[in-house]
């Protein structure tokens, strides 16, 4: 029996994964061919390139191809103008770094709401509240960015199961048209799965990850492991380069156009390629057409984006062969310019990140905090946070600080310029807060121990911190959602000054930054089947209310918009009056 499979998480740009030994057939001298970025070369042709990858993919090939029984397969099935005068005041997408953007199931410029909840894109006019515009879109949606009058939908293409355990993924990009009633200007289908996006101003890069697609067997009654894991070995060693190259499927303008996403002669790999998997950075401008994202693609995982005004990275966590992951490699892209990425540097820190507010740039340096399981050197899990500075086409480490929450892991991070604040837990909460001024030496100032923890931390002015998580008992068992407000001016004694606590609860905005709405005093999370609406002062929280909506869980953001609160769920949008809460307006989405 047949399955296509997908690469295991084996990589990177930086460094060479463990696996049991294989034989790859003879050594083979590659070519260099200059691409223009440091310390990466391309294939000289796809010959070369189809004998490194396949010599790169057998150490990771077992008898159920490329990883265990249970996979996910990664392959598919005009100008902006100018807002109109007295737009009203309004939130924007809680995000990582005020320079980029990133993609979210809604958004507003305060003229209009814009929602890609449940595959359809939906067109909000604010002054008369009233649905817009309407459009389907071709398969759920993961996110959607703004500039002007157009937006860019990002969706996750499902097709049909190959086989009763194997779904297929793609990534679709839209291009819409806003100055009247939506309107597609193009569609691009990618065979890669969608990692993340970033918006510095009106340019887009989207990062997507491919593995090859090949036809590996698996045993199934009728073929032992062994001669499963033979027959595999086999397809791989004789794999076609058309099995790592990602396609697309572009229409746009009346016209229809298909083909590799890049050539196998432009694939960029280190000096020791190690990877097996390609990582694609699309670059999108939003007054021009939609295209095909003028790929920039690096041999390399990716599973992690973090980005800045000129800089995006892209972390991968790993281990050796299936094992558990225990170094994170990053890999840093120069967007100081319009156009095509630049690729930079690579490094990596030990430990796995929990996501992209482990990593931090500030003053030219990049901070990652990341969790040491245990392993043959440590009894224990503990947290470090490491300091890295980008030298040549490296990034190497400055300093770092180590041992923190031992026998825990991570939970939340957040850096503020100098200062970093981790979370870690296991029974309690150790708050940690870190002096990073000297890079050198970064260490830890202060320790507050408490019940419960903080999954997601937001900065609230100045020395005050923000935590939504869950209260937990003496024994580490969670008790429901609790925000939490932190005075941090003393970094040596941080203390928490307030909490609100809903037993039995949990918030998206726990797991979803996105979800999490702080415009000062007003903190709106979604909660059960609402909006949980908070007011927070300098040593208290209290409650303003609740916004109701008919679906349980089924809350997904919070906008300020003039004097009102918007709320958007599954089933539609209520208005309420930001002073006092007092329902202005139902927008039903059926």
């Amino acid at each position: 029996m047949k399955r296509w499979g997908r690469v295991c998480g084996a990589v990177v740009v930086a460094g060479v994964c463990a696996a049991s030994a294989v034989p790859s057939g003879p050594e083979v001298e590659e070519p260099v061919v200059p691409t223009g970025d440091p310390a990466l070369v391309a294939y000289d042709s796809c010959d070369t390139a189809a004998t490194a990858l396949r010599r790169a993919i057998l150490p990771h090939v077992t008898e159920y191809g490329l990883g265990g029984p249970y996979l996910t397969m990664e392959r598919t099935v005009g100008d902006a103008a100018p807002p109109t005068a007295r737009t009203p005041e309004h939130s924007t997408t809680n995000r990582h770094e005020a320079a980029a953007d990133e993609p979210d199931l809604v958004k507003t410029d305060g003229r209009r709401v814009v929602s890609v909840v449940d595959g359809r894109l939906r067109v909000l006019d604010v002054a008369s509240g009233t649905v817009a515009g309407l459009s389907d879109l071709p398969g759920p949606a993961t996110g959607v960015l703004l500039h002007g009058d157009r937006a860019l939908v990002f969706g996750v293409a499902t097709g049909d199961p190959v086989d009763r355990r194997i779904m297929v993924d793609a990534t679709t990009v839209t291009l819409v048209d806003l100055s009247g009633p939506p309107r597609v200007l193009g569609t691009l289908d990618v065979d890669a799965r969608f990692v993340d996006a970033r918006q510095v101003g009106d340019v887009v890069r989207v990062v997507v990850h491919s593995a090859p697609n090949l036809p590996f067997g698996y045993p199934d009654g009728t073929v032992t492991p062994r001669e499963s894991l033979r027959r595999n070995q086999e397809i791989a060693a004789s794999a076609p380069v058309d099995a790592w190259l990602p396609r697309y499927r572009l229409a746009e303008s009346g016209a229809r156009s298909e083909g590799a996403l890049v050539a196998c002669d432009r694939i960029s790999h280190p000096d020791v390629p190690s990877a097996t998997s390609l990582l694609t950075v699309l670059t999108f401008d939003f007054p021009g057409g939609l295209g095909t994202g003028d790929a920039v693609t690096v041999l390399a995982d990716g599973d992690t984006v973090y980005g800045t005004g000129t800089g995006l990275y892209v972390a991968d966590a790993r281990g050796a062969g299936f094992a558990p992951a225990t170094v994170t490699a990053v890999h840093r892209f120069d967007v100081s310019r319009p156009g095509p990425p630049v690729y930079a540097a690579s490094g990596e820190v030990p430990g796995v990140v929990l996501n992209q507010y482990s990593l931090s740039e500030h003053d030219g340096l990049l901070r990652v905090a990341t969790t040491l399981e245990p392993d043959a050197t440590r009894t224990r899990s503990s947290s470090t946070v490491t300091v890295l500075r980008q030298e040549g086409d490296k990034l190497v480490k400055v300093g770092a600080v180590d041992g923190l929450g031992h026998g825990e892991r991570v939970y939340s991070v957040r850096f503020a310029g100098p200062v970093g604040y981790v979370v870690t837990f296991r029974q309690t909460d150790p708050l940690y807060t870190l002096d990073l001024s000297d890079p050198a030496k970064p260490r830890v100032t202060g320790e507050l121990k408490i019940t419960g923890y903080s999954a997601y931390l937001h900065p609230a002015g100045d020395g005050r911190l923000l935590g939504i998580g869950q209260e937990a008992d003496e024994r580490g068992r969670v008790r429901g959602t609790q925000v939490s407000l932190f005075d941090v001016t003393d970094p040596e004694a941080p203390t928490r000054l307030a909490a609100y606590h809903l037993p039995g609860t949990h918030s998206e905005a726990e797991f979803d930054p996105h979800a999490f709405l702080y415009r000062a005093p007003v903190l709106a999370v979604p909660v059960g089947q609402g909006v949980l609406v908070l007011d927070v002062a300098d040593r208290a929280i209290t409650a303003r209310g609740t916004v109701s909506h008919p679906i349980p869980g089924g809350s997904l953001r919070s906008m300020v918009i003039g004097d009102e609160l918007w709320t958007v769920s599954h089933a539609g949008v209520r208005v309420n009056a930001l002073d006092g809460l007092a329902e202005r307006a139902w927008i039903p989405f059926s």
